[in-house]
């Protein structure tokens, strides 16, 4: 699991623990309204995220309402859930003042995980030494790719959200031709991964073999797909774990402009 999701639901469950022991303690429940902050805050997060990239959505309604691509607008979201939060309580102090509580709880552990997380994390690690090989059996080295800024793409043809990303992953490739995909399958045969593109009509450039799955042992990748950004210098900048919509991807490219 994404540690950035983590870290959401650790904070719901905290400040919902905390609107909890005011209901005990001073009887005054703030959890009704907590609850209506967070439905109304996803909502506009989600809302706004989604039409922000209404053009890349408009061929695929439906897939707005999928939420594994994690496509969110965090800030929207923050403002909504306070608004909402401090129209609801406004008539009563102790209401709101006891939803406050609750919501900094929340608010501290999210905050103060995510700090503590990039903190720890590899960022800056430059992009790993590692042979390859190419669908013909040539060798290649992922430093060689790079130069510019640069997408790695940790993948399996047998992993049901790696097969749902990879039409996103080479429409944003061809979209993006300033910028270098590396798409590096994990421990299976060309023949394997040859089958699957044919199959699924991918014509997907710079597709690799990593046999033994070198890659993701010294990018410290535990699941698939992992997605790591690399800047022009080589040096690792983001690392997502998990299914990316085109409009998710767009976002994360962004990041570095």
């Amino acid at each position: 699991m994404p540690m950035q999701l983590v870290l959401v639901l650790a904070s719901i469950v905290v400040a919902n623990a905390t609107a909890a022991w005011f209901r005990a303690a001073r009887r005054v429940d703030p959890g009704p309204i907590l609850w209506k902050m967070l439905f109304a805050g996803f909502g506009a997060a989600r809302l706004v995220f989604v039409l922000r990239h209404a053009d890349l959505y408009a061929s695929a309604p439906l897939a707005a309402l999928d939420l594994r691509d994690g496509g969110f607008d965090g800030v929207a979201g923050f403002v909504t859930a306070l608004v909402i939060g401090a129209e609801l309580s406004r008539r009563t102090p102790l209401l709101r003042q006891s939803l406050l509580a609750a919501v900094l709880a929340g608010c501290a552990l999210y905050f103060g995980g995510t700090t503590l997380n990039h903190a720890l994390s590899a960022e800056q690690a430059p992009v790993p030494a590692v042979a390859l090989r190419r669908l013909d059996g040539s060798p290649v080295a992922l430093t060689s790719f790079a130069g510019r800024p640069m997408v790695v793409n940790l993948w399996a043809s047998w992993c049901p959200p790696c097969r749902r990303e990879m039409p996103a992953m080479q429409a944003t490739q061809r979209a993006h031709p300033e910028l270098t995909f590396v798409f590096v399958n994990q421990g299976e045969s060309a023949e394997t991964v040859s089958a699957y593109l044919a199959a699924h009509g991918l014509a997907t450039q710079n597709v690799v073999l990593d046999p033994a799955k070198q890659v993701s042992t010294r990018t410290a990748t535990s699941g698939y797909p992992t997605t790591l950004f690399y800047d022009a210098t080589g040096r690792l900048y983001l690392r997502h774990m998990g299914e990316l919509s085109r409009a998710t991807l767009e976002e994360k490219i962004e990041l570095r402009r």
